[in-house]
């Protein structure tokens, strides 16, 4: 056996001579590494970012929120106690300008502490602390709409403040959560002067603390948690400042790393190709090893490391773009990140995209490498028309291993193991249906009766015959069409949603904090201004879950898989009724006279993320006061309808002990809705009105950034299709050489040649494009309706015309592919058969 240095010397050697035969290799590679080095570095720097600015996102080491009170002053001194403590209220309020206008604004109240970490900045520089007695500090957005500046006023609830500054920064702004409006701040002794907060105002208690050096945040937490067990505060510390933007981006992040695992699968298939075509090229070069005395081990070495220095080479190339990556889309896309990533290597990703890529080039090159083993040298010099070996068991077993240690390098990495699991299970079970449709095709292509027309017959000849590339062209062509449609038919889909389904079906405004006392009132307002109003009006309340089915949720170590509701405080409400938007699903409404014992509905989906059952208990914590009711029914919500939709919905009496304010949907007319927009706000000064038009623009700009996000990381896939299809005409090169030069000889002009190629091509599109077309829009509408629960209503000219260009697309590829072939001279090319 020849030393491993010689055979790397002959490898060298021979790969310096003509290294161009395996850039389809390379290539492949190279897009799918760098696309799961990029979605797996940009994931761990937007996640590392929010745990480095822990503190400043959060506002301190430890935050205390209560809704819909504040603080006592038992609970103040134990949060006193454990550290420095900073003190803020935050609600939803209208900012009234001078001349009448109006818009929604997120009021922040501090205190003198503000902030503990970070610095609030204005356009005029830092300021710490609150803003002066009768004074405000104004986001950039507020001052643009209403057309305020420093030095002049605007007006919340019934106190009108002199605008001090315009926010340039606000340190914890990422923690607080969504909004609905631009910021507002105001020094916490001016809030009483608003007469905003009221009995049952809806609005956030904030009390962040500063530990001192090595005290342990949860075990703070934890022992302030136990000392005050009525208090029904939510505990966050600063290594999850802003856990919902967190879970979001890993989610995200799981989701777009297998899609670009899906990608890297695929150009794996461009791989194979590759490695097949650049081994026909030198079947030359293996005969004469061969003949020359080396065995079939020593070709196999040699081989294998030319195609192992490329690969590697191909990987470094992905790992040194992903790793670069994160910077760039943060220079590029900052303002869509919720934090800015920096400039670092985040070694697990690599790590994971490197195995990734060495395990897919292991899975595809590993079969024509291996073939060529049984092949003797008389063989390789007949293996244009011979065709290639067998492949032994042994090899399919290592192709096997590397697959499965593909699946459980996804499934072990992932957030949600299921999903992942699932979502290979459907990529797998696609290549396969695409695999069997090759097959199909071939079969199908050598039954049929030969048609009269030569150009016809020969390609349908060039379907089955020995050696044919088939197969690949189907898996590489139905990727891609497949790809197509499912991204036109998502797109199309969720615009629709929002262009047409919306608009028809949502209220003109959201209106919270209604004082009930003067509901009446209310009413009679709207009403006036428009007679044919459409108002619903209910009553509305905030607490959190802190038991179900007999289960403390501050006791559960890991929240369960959906249970969303469990996650901070929540909206509540009770009904005599059955609320618009909801239909039972199990168990019975209670009478609207009932005055028994407490009852709760349950949302059917949250009911069966909790495992609950019809008469189990859930309590929640409102205002501090436990209260504990029966699952009497489970509700299926139609939370697409803008409407007033809750998860969990108690018998009437349940809350009565407990202060409240209403809330409600208005539907009028757009003249009525100008009126409305300007009347509401001075007749009921506490009450928030929130246009609809502004969360549908919110919602589209969010699910518009998915979408791209979602095609960004496909394009990849497709991408790769069609270095795949390119890799199987290249690895067909030669047979066709031969067959072009076979048919020259017999008399066929180029323009026939050509033509029975087109019709290959042609035939494998229109096969393929029906196919694409099912499998696309059944992939899509599992994206439309189950993870983004919207109807599902693709436009069909855009979803035809994009199969139409795709079909055209690898059309055109197949014929440029084809077209050197015209020029092969017969002289030249038959001896080098």
């Amino acid at each position: 056996m020849l030393p491993i240095s010689t055979l790397w010397r002959i490898a060298r050697r021979d790969l310096a001579a003509r290294i161009r035969g395996l850039r389809l290799l390379a290539v492949c590679l190279f897009l799918g590494v760098a696309t799961l080095a990029a979605i797996g570095s940009l994931t761990s720097g937007i996640t590392a970012e929010l745990a480095s600015r822990g503190q400043t996102i959060l506002g301190g080491d430890l935050q205390f929120g209560l809704p819909q009170r504040q603080a006592s002053e038992a609970e103040l001194a134990g949060l006193r106690g454990a550290g420095a403590t900073s003190a803020t209220v935050r609600m939803r309020a209208m900012a009234n300008a001078p001349d009448g206008s109006a818009l929604l604004s997120e009021l922040k109240a501090v205190d003198a502490a503000y902030p503990l970490y970070g610095t609030m900045r204005l356009e005029s520089g830092a300021r710490r602390g609150p803003p002066p007695p009768g004074a405000i500090w104004i986001g950039k957005d507020l001052a643009s709409r209403l057309d305020l500046a420093v030095g002049g006023a605007v007006k919340f609830g019934d106190k009108s403040f002199r605008i001090d500054g315009i926010i340039a920064d606000e340190p914890d702004r990422l923690g607080e959560g969504f909004t609905l409006g631009p910021v507002a701040i105001i020094g916490l002794g001016d809030l009483a002067a608003t007469q905003l907060i009221q009995p049952g105002s809806l609005y956030e208690s904030k009390y962040r603390v500063r530990l001192p050096a090595g005290a342990d945040p949860v075990a703070v937490g934890k022992r302030l948690s136990a000392a005050f067990p009525d208090a029904g505060w939510e505990v966050t510390d600063r290594s999850n400042g802003a856990p919902g933007t967190r879970r979001f981006i890993e989610r995200m992040g799981q989701f777009l790393s297998l899609v670009g695992l899906a990608a890297l699968v695929i150009a794996g298939i461009g791989v194979g190709n590759g490695v097949a075509s650049y081994l026909a090229g030198k079947r030359p070069g293996l005969a004469t090893l061969k003949v020359l005395g080396a065995d079939s081990a020593a070709v196999l070495r040699i081989y294998g490391l030319q195609i192992l220095a490329v690969a590697a080479a191909a990987i470094a190339a992905g790992l040194i773009a992903g790793a670069l990556a994160p910077a760039a889309i943060g220079a590029i896309a900052g303002d869509v990140l919720p934090v800015k990533p920096g400039l670092a290597v985040y070694p697990l990703p690599l790590a994971v995209s490197a195995a990734y890529g060495l395990l897919i080039a292991i899975a595809f090159a590993l079969p024509p490498l291996a073939a060529t083993r049984h092949i003797p040298a008389a063989g390789l010099y007949r293996a244009t028309v011979d065709g290639a070996g067998r492949i032994e068991k042994r090899v399919l077993a290592a192709v096997a291993l590397a697959f499965a240690a593909i699946v459980a390098l996804a499934v072990g990495t992932a957030r949600e193991p299921l999903f992942a699991l699932g979502f290979i299970g459907a990529a797998v079970l696609l290549l396969l249906i695409l695999v069997a449709l090759g097959w199909l095709v071939r079969r199908i292509a050598s039954r049929v009766p030969r048609p009269k027309r030569p150009l016809l017959r020969l390609a349908l000849a060039n379907l089955h015959r020995p050696g044919a590339a088939t197969g690949a062209l189907v898996v590489a062509l139905g990727l891609g069409l497949t790809l197509f449609v499912t991204l036109a038919a998502i797109q199309t889909s969720i615009t629709a949603e929002i262009a047409r389904t919306v608009p028809e079906r949502a209220p003109s405004f959201f209106v919270l904090d209604i004082p009930r006392d003067r509901a009446a009132a209310f009413r009679a307002l709207v009403t006036g201004t428009d007679g044919k109003a459409a108002i619903n009006m209910i009553p509305a309340l905030r607490g959190s879950v802190t038991e179900f089915a007999g289960k403390r949720v501050d006791e559960l170590a890991e929240l369960p898989e959906g249970a969303w509701v469990l996650r901070g405080d929540r909206g509540l409400t009770y009904s005599p009724v059955l609320p618009k938007g909801s239909s039972l699903t199990q168990g019975q409404w209670w009478a609207p006279d009932y005055k028994g014992p407490p009852l709760v509905s349950v949302e059917a989906d949250v009911a069966k993320s909790l495992a609950l059952t019809i008469g189990d208990t859930l309590s929640v914590n409102v205002l501090g006061v436990e209260v504990q009711a029966r699952v009497a029914s489970f509700r299926s919500v139609e939370w697409d309808n803008f409407g007033l939709n809750y998860a969990l919905v108690f018998s009437p009496g349940t809350f009565d002990a407990a202060p409240h304010n209403m809330v409600a949907t208005v539907a009028v007319g757009p003249q009525a809705e100008t009126a409305l927009a300007r009347s509401i706000p001075r007749a009921f000064p506490s009450a928030s009105l929130i246009q609809v038009r502004d969360v549908v623009s919110q919602v589209t700009s969010l699910l518009t950034q998915m979408s791209q996000a979602i095609a960004a990381a496909a394009s990849i896939a497709i991408l790769a299709g069609i270095a795949v299809l390119i890799g199987a005409i290249a690895a067909s090169r030669e047979r066709r050489v031969y067959d072009s030069v076979i048919l020259k000889l017999l008399g066929a002009t180029r323009g026939q040649i050509l033509g029975a190629q087109g019709l290959e091509y042609a035939l494998l599109a229109a096969i393929l494009a029906l196919l694409a077309l099912g499998l696309g829009l059944i992939a899509a509408h599992y994206v439309v309706v189950e993870l983004f629960d919207f109807r599902f209503a693709p436009d069909p000219l855009v979803v035809g015309a994009t199969l139409v260009g795709g079909a055209g697309l690898a059309f055109l590829i197949g014929i440029a592919g084809s077209w050197p072939l015209l020029s092969a001279k017969p002289a030249q090319a038959l001896r080098s058969l």
